[in-house]
């Protein structure tokens, strides 16, 4: 993904996910240090757009849970040897599609651990 198409996500989907989880005015915008998340063309948008951003590590997944998503999709797709572009697309469907909510759980599953202090 480019930067460009990250500024076009968030324009078409935070501010309408932020209304409809009723979230109010006091929520925090999280991403990670991506490259694409730290550009200049977002940084200016989610400025203009008054949007607060909690800092967080790239590549934790202690803290953030997308990447234990990332790492179990990116096994599934090595899985079936893609030898095409277009041949990606259906491998990612057939995981999401059968496995999505467990998948989602499973990565989010040890984040109580982690806050835990005991």
């Amino acid at each position: 993904m480019r930067k460009e198409n990250y500024v076009d996500i968030l324009k078409q989907h935070l501010k309408t996910s932020v209304r409809k989880l009723k979230l109010g005015r006091k929520w925090v915008f999280q991403m990670d240090n991506d490259s694409k998340h730290t550009s200049e063309v977002v940084a200016k948008w989610l400025k203009d757009n008054k949007v607060k951003v909690l800092e967080w590590p790239s590549h934790s997944p202690d803290l953030n849970p997308i990447e234990n998503v990332w790492a179990k999709l990116k096994k599934c797709v090595r899985a079936r040897r893609p030898y095409r572009p277009d041949s990606v697309t259906p491998a990612l469907s057939g995981r999401m599609g059968q496995n999505s909510p467990n998948l989602l759980w499973e990565a989010c599953g040890r984040l109580p651990e982690t806050f835990d202090p005991s």
